[in-house]
């Protein structure tokens, strides 16, 4: 696995340490964060690059305002019709 050098602001870095927030996990589960909120990586995937399991990794993104189903108005009514006819 490669590693890739980011170079952060030291106001960042100053602050992430106050939080008590080592800067290259923070940085790695905001990206992680990200990408699964915009659909770029399964909840799955993103739970195994946190070493978390998925349903806990799904909880916890559920915590942070990430909902595990992002489906648009016409998605959902879709859903919604075909439950009924069951």
């Amino acid at each position: 696995m490669g590693a890739a050098p980011v170079e952060l602001d030291r106001d960042l870095v100053d602050l992430l340490e106050e939080l008590q927030r080592p800067a290259k996990e923070a940085a790695r589960e905001l990206i992680v964060l990200e990408l699964y909120r915009q659909g770029e990586v399964s909840s799955g995937r993103a739970a195994q690059l946190m070493g978390l399991g998925r349903e806990e990794f799904i909880r916890y993104a559920s915590k942070l305002g990430i909902p595990y189903f992002q489906l648009d108005g016409e998605e959902l009514q879709r859903e919604l019709d075909a439950i009924k006819k069951l």
